[in-house]
């Protein structure tokens, strides 16, 4: 037997917290290759010198400049950089007073202003922020509709702002291909109309079932990926800083960019260190969400539970540490479990998409196919509701303890990152995934 570590929630120091479980040498392990760290002021502040200084000069002193972050569930090493952004925009001419920043919350709640300043450091204080609020009608300028229908609105500043900027973390994500990046832009800062539009396209009306091409990792035959870049083409232009984060959650490096070509080789990077294949399918899989914030609540650690469904076989458990401290961190997510079942959620979904409808059916998508059995804090009763078992660390250790010897496992330390791609192409105007 081997002990090993599982991120859980948060530690008493502030970094992540681990539970320890003892598990067979003969168990697989899925592991990723950890970027090295290369992050040095000098140089992130000459690349975004090189990358913004021609915007600049061209549009003159007083450049009125949106800073676009993301909240406190995507966090990118914000209490380092952002000093370094706003020292580096000043030696530019910059104004101080001509630099807000934009918190990305999507349909996300709002963060308290303690939060803030644990997630951006003395520049919240030192700046002004403007706390995005999707429900605002007014606040957003209409830029027609993209070719799927979703209506491109805009918030009015980044329309008028001399300089648009993302600063934020690049990962994978479950129906959108990516996060981070243009993502920020939208859904970060969209309409929450046009969020759902969006998302919406996670369903496929015509099979009855979730969108084949809507996959971690996958850019191909997804046609809410191709949505945003249809939305990203009628926008205002930006620029933007892509972090790698490394396994802890800390930046290991930085990629600059303007274009989609730009986005697309950070997504590239990415995959480099986090996509593994996929070696077989195992009867019982043991995997962590990933830690804080990856387990801050369940809509965050569906994601990780997400990349390490696909390594289960059918029938097959999936026993997950996250612990959901905020609970399950939307108002619009159990409701889909009280309608009657999929068909049913499915159903009222592609009449009225909200919220986090998606999430629900591919959770429900996921505990048709294999249990899911829970190390978690959330409330047993809301752990059956969603069809899921909560469990102990002893009962899980028991679980292990009694199994065949033959019995293969597989372990995933950290699925809140690792994603195992699976092949996906076109056949006959159909969106076709491979095993």
């Amino acid at each position: 037997m081997q002990q090993i570590e599982l991120p859980y929630g948060q530690g008493l120091d502030g970094g992540k917290g681990y539970r320890s479980l003892n598990i067979s040498q003969d168990a697989v392990h899925y592991s990723f290759r950890e970027p090295e760290y290369a992050v040095e002021e000098s140089d992130f502040r000459m690349r975004l010198r090189d990358l913004v200084e021609p915007m600049l000069t061209q549009r003159g002193k007083n450049t009125n400049v949106a800073i676009v972050v993301a909240d406190k569930t995507r966090l990118c090493g914000y209490t380092t950089i952002l000093p370094w952004v706003v020292t580096t925009l000043q030696e530019l001419d910059v104004d101080p007073a001509e630099i807000t920043f934009f918190i990305a919350y999507g349909t996300h709640p709002r963060q308290s202003d303690d939060e803030c300043l644990k997630a951006y450091g003395e520049v919240y204080n030192n700046y002004r922020f403007i706390h995005h609020d999707c429900e605002k009608r007014e606040q957003f300028q209409e830029l027609g509709k993209t070719g799927r229908g979703t209506p491109v609105r805009v918030r009015k500043e980044l329309c008028s702002a001399g300089l648009v900027l993302t600063v934020g973390a690049l990962s994978h994500h479950y129906f959108a291909g990516y996060g981070g990046g243009r993502k920020l832009i939208f859904p970060g800062l969209g309409e929450r109309e046009a969020i759902y539009a969006n998302h919406r396209l996670f369903l496929d009306p015509e099979q009855s079932t979730l969108s084949a091409g809507c996959r971690p990792g996958n850019l191909v035959g997804n046609p809410l990926a191709d949505d945003l870049r249809d939305m990203q083409s009628r926008m205002p232009d930006y620029h933007s800083i892509h972090g790698i984060l490394d396994s802890k959650g800390e930046v290991a490096r930085f990629i600059f960019g303007d274009s989609y070509q730009d986005f697309l080789a950070a997504c590239d990077e990415l995959d480099s260190y986090y996509t593994v294949e996929q070696k077989e399918q195992y009867p019982l899989v043991i995997a962590s969400a990933g830690g804080f914030p990856k387990d801050i609540n369940f809509i965050q650690s569906h994601k990780s539970i997400h990349n390490a469904a696909p390594l289960v076989e059918d029938g097959g458990t999936l026993i997950m540490f996250a612990e959901c401290r905020d609970g399950i961190g939307s108002k619009t997510f159990l409701p889909y479990f009280r309608m009657g079942g999929w068909k049913q959620a499915f159903t009222e979904l592609v009449a009225r998409y909200v919220g986090n409808g998606g999430t629900a059916l591919a959770m429900m998508e996921k505990t048709r196919r294999i249990r899911i059995a829970l190390i978690t804090d959330l409330d047993e009763e809301i752990c059956r509701e969603i069809g899921v078992k909560k469990i102990s660390p002893d009962q899980a250790q028991l679980v292990l303890d009694d199994l065949d010897t033959d019995c293969r496992v597989g372990v995933v330390a950290n699925s809140s990152l690792l994603v195992t791609k699976q092949k996906v192409g076109i056949a006959g105007g159909k969106t076709v995934v491979q095993p």
